[in-house]
């Protein structure tokens, strides 16, 4: 068998999953009126007024993705007259006929092609294993990477219930992390750009790409004991990847600077008089310190402000390491994904606007690294089932609460049984540990609570948002744990690394763990001092920074929780 799936095997794998979407057209959510008030604005407005439209529209729904997002509306505006031309008028607030819904479930249904074809490149980026002599297209590795990828079940319950176009989003991310892996890297860079335009939370991912382009394209050479060789730089490609990024930034944002509207759009995209909470409260470090649950300014009665930048000290300092780890691996374009996973969890934990839907942005890379490596498939079954849960409050009416729970279980028992059956012939320990199965069992009495104990013990109206509260507050350990958890696994990878750094490296982990015990991979003393023990002192730091924070968590919960008059 090739070592990427045929093409009947992957289209029947989308048809499949496609036929699951088309059941979820008639769910509804807020966000529909979203994307419809900007579609309206793209399609009413020249687009030197889609940043400003706030002055002529009464909608509350201002445009605030960057400008190729923009673009992509008013395109399907085009498309969407043809459905319902009602939908269009920017004061049909709240306008939601079956037409409006079906041609927006169709959207992303349909956009969604760009996340297969991602799929389908990094599933081609796979290095064949032994078992593939069988022929048994059940457990090839592309597979299964495609079935855990394309029947994401967060991504389903977001774009398919709760309405967004995170796939056709992530479709960008997963091309160009593949042109990486093919070491094709102007490519790569293009396809970031073009995201990052789409929108801008993959800023996330930013630092990762900056470094690992920088020290692999714009260097040539390394030194023998792997550092950089300055006088290797290439102007040449340094000026071609200058030309690739500033092409796509001006392509994008130049119609608007020559209207002298850049301030304006980046106040829209930047919005940092803010704290995004939307009703909600995402699981990372800054939550776990406010508890308002409020899109809106405030000051903290009892701890210091968080400022944005203090968050972007702490994502910088935290995500560091990763960064410093990648500069010394030029080679290895999985380490790549490896950083940019550590990129999303580091500003997923400590950033300032976070969305819950965040979590996705972690959940995705980690999943191409579950399926090359058995220490991260652990990982990843962790942190998929707790991200997902995380996202259930956002599917709060009774009619949805089975069809998260079934799509996130289902989801759930493949990933196991795949990644179970991908490694069974080199790997004979859990897939999770007892401490993470009694965590995740847990899970089940925060549904109960929230489906039915809130409202029998008479507190709904009292304290309406402390089921949102034991959501976030539950899952922020969790996530908490498997981001120390990677990051410590990440810096102990030190050890393994003089195995090749081809693309199937990662499935000779018999013969990495005889190297590894033999003592034949052992590390010079430079090597030692730079990342054992800066790996050390960062584990130390981890584990105080973990007390602090349950610490604060109770002080804030405490104080900050709205009390009966």
């Amino acid at each position: 068998m090739a070592t990427s799936l045929s093409n009947p095997v992957f289209w029947s794998i989308i048809g499949g999953i496609t036929a699951l979407k088309i059941l979820l057209i008639p769910s509804k959510s807020t966000d529909f009126e979203v994307h419809r008030n900007w579609l309206a604005i793209t399609h009413t407005f020249p687009f030197d007024k889609w940043y400003y439209e706030a002055s002529i529209s009464t909608s509350e729904w201002t445009l605030d993705y960057p400008p190729f997002f923009a673009w992509f509306e008013c395109a399907l505006s085009y498309i969407a007259q043809y459905f319902d031309s009602a939908m269009l008028s920017i004061h049909n607030h709240n306008y939601a006929s079956q037409m409006t819904i079906l041609f927006q479930r169709l959207s992303v249904i349909v956009t969604d092609l760009i996340f297969a074809y991602g799929v389908k490149e990094c599933a081609g980026c796979l290095g064949p294993a032994s078992w593939q002599s069988r022929r048994d297209v059940w457990v090839h590795n592309g597979f299964i990477l495609s079935m855990m990828l394309f029947g994401n079940a967060g991504l389903l319950l977001v774009d398919h219930i709760h309405f967004q176009y995170n796939g056709f989003l992530f479709g960008f991310l997963l091309i160009s992390i593949a042109r990486m892996l093919q070491h094709k890297h102007l490519e790569s860079a293009f396809w970031f750009c073009i995201l990052l335009n789409l929108k801008h939370i993959y800023l996330y991912f930013a630092p990762a790409y900056f470094v690992y382009l920088l020290r692999s394209y714009c260097f040539l050479y390394s030194t023998r004991d792997g550092g950089v060789l300055w006088k290797s730089f290439s102007i040449k490609n340094f000026t071609k990847l200058s030309f690739t990024v500033i092409s796509v930034f001006a392509a994008s944002f130049g119609p608007f600077i020559a209207k002298g509207q850049l301030n304006q759009v980046l106040s829209r995209l930047f919005p940092f008089k803010r704290v995004q909470k939307t009703g909600l409260m995402s699981d990372n470090k800054v939550t776990a310190s406010m508890t308002g649950g409020l899109v809106q300014e405030y000051q903290h009665s009892i701890l210091p402000n968080i400022t944005p930048t203090i968050t972007l000290i702490c994502s910088v300092v935290v995500i560091l390491p990763a960064l410093i780890k990648l500069w010394h691996r030029p080679s290895m374009p999985w380490d790549f994904v490896r950083c940019l996973t550590l990129c999303a969890y580091g500003t997923y934990m400590f950033g300032w606007h976070v969305h819950e839907k965040a979590i996705l942005l972690i959940i995705i890379p980690l999943t191409l690294l579950a399926a090359v490596d058995w220490d991260d498939a652990c990982i990843y079954m962790f942190t998929s089932l707790t991200g997902h849960f995380s996202l259930f409050p956002l599917f709060f009416t009774l009619a949805e609460t089975s069809t998260k729970i079934l799509l996130t279980v289902m989801h759930a028992m493949y990933s196991c049984f795949g990644l179970c059956l991908l490694n069974k012939d080199v790997v004979h320990e859990a897939l999770l540990s007892t401490f993470e199965k009694i965590y995740l069992f847990g899970l089940v009495f925060v549904q109960l609570y929230h489906s039915y104990l809130h409202e029998f013990l008479g507190l709904s109206k009292k304290y309406e948002f402390l089921p949102l509260l034991l959501f976030s507050a539950y899952c922020a350990p969790g996530i908490l744990y498997s981001w120390l958890k990677f990051y410590k696994f990440t810096l102990a990878r030190d050890r393994k690394s003089c195995l090749s750094s081809t693309k199937n490296d990662y499935f000779g982990k018999s013969c990495l763990e005889i190297l590894y015990n033999t003592e034949i991979c052992n590390w010079s003393p430079i090597q030692s001092l730079n990342s054992g023990k800066v790996g050390l002192w960062f584990g130390s730091l981890c584990q105080h920074s973990v007390m602090i924070l349950y610490l604060e968590l109770t002080i804030n919960i405490y104080f900050s929780y709205p009390r009966p008059e």
